[in-house]
């Protein structure tokens, strides 16, 4: 039997102070093996510390081009007259996709990258990652070629995934993919199975069911605060509830026994099993 491993990966690291707790709790003493932090985001520095703090932790960038809350938008790390193109007239993100796809010039894209990138090496954080805010880099063809590059730039892995290009609304049959370094055993929790079943039922599936090789799970946990309720005001998807249930759930003792029980080895993206699968 094939063995199975699996690289349980926290979003969003510096959203907010609730997010960071959960994060940096499950980090430490729950199920989460890797996160990736949003340089734009007002708590980025706070987890940034924290992760100069715990060197063993894993890490990346979530390359960040919309900020999706209603009352709560986040504002480009570039000047906004070096970024016209990815920021509305107070210079703040736009909060769909779609803005991105449809009005994004390259070149700034480029440009705001680069500078989340090096703002974060700038603090002496060293990322083993880069992957993309609401796969906003996979709904474009120029946009993935960009994000392919930033990797080799960096020499960093990247999160590159046809199903995750499927769950923005594109088709990957659209697009040049490379034929190595896509992860396609990839999952996350959808708003119908939050409402019907729950999230627990869903982790508990996939992992009773995980296949062999690597697989990861991405998940956004945050600790039930009031904060989390006016960050995600009138935004049930990925909202306060699901993010408290995802970080109860992956620092609970019935997650870990699941995973035992599931013969499953837990690896981050400093894992050589890792790296050799991107590379076969």
């Amino acid at each position: 039997m094939k063995k199975k491993y699996l690289i349980i990966h926290a979003d969003d690291a510096g959203l907010a102070w609730s997010e960071n707790k959960a994060t940096q709790i499950g980090l430490l003493r729950g199920s989460i093996t890797s996160c990736s932090l949003m340089v734009p985001c007002p708590w980025f520095y706070e987890m940034a510390q924290f992760c100069l703090k715990h060197p063993e932790i894993d890490y990346g960038i979530h390359l960040t081009l919309t900020g999706e809350w209603k009352n709560y938008p986040f504002r480009a790390i570039s000047t906004t007259n070096q970024i016209q193109s990815l920021v509305n007239s107070h210079g703040y993100f736009y909060p769909k996709r779609s803005s991105i796809r449809d009005n994004a010039v390259l070149d700034e894209v480029y440009l705001e990258l680069k500078n989340q990138i090096e703002f974060a090496l700038s603090l002496g954080l060293k990322p083993t990652h880069l992957d993309s805010h609401m796969y906003t880099l996979g709904v474009r063809q120029d946009l993935i070629n960009l994000y392919q590059d930033l990797g080799n730039e960096y020499n960093l892995p990247i999160v590159l995934s046809k199903k995750l290009i499927t769950l923005t609304g594109e088709s990957p049959a659209s697009f040049k993919l490379p034929k190595k370094g896509c992860i396609e055993s990839i999952y996350m929790g959808s708003y119908s199975e939050f409402k019907k079943k729950g999230l627990p039922h869903f982790y508990d599936q996939l992992i009773d069911n995980l296949d062999g090789g690597v697989s990861l799970i991405l998940i956004h946990p945050a600790i039930r605060s009031s904060e989390m309720e006016e960050i995600t005001l009138d935004h049930p998807n990925f909202g306060a509830s699901w993010r408290s249930v995802d970080a109860d759930y992956f620092t609970s003792e019935h997650c870990k026994k699941k995973l035992e029980e599931n013969s499953i080895e837990l690896i981050d993206f400093k894992s050589p099993k890792l790296l050799s699968f991107l590379d076969a």
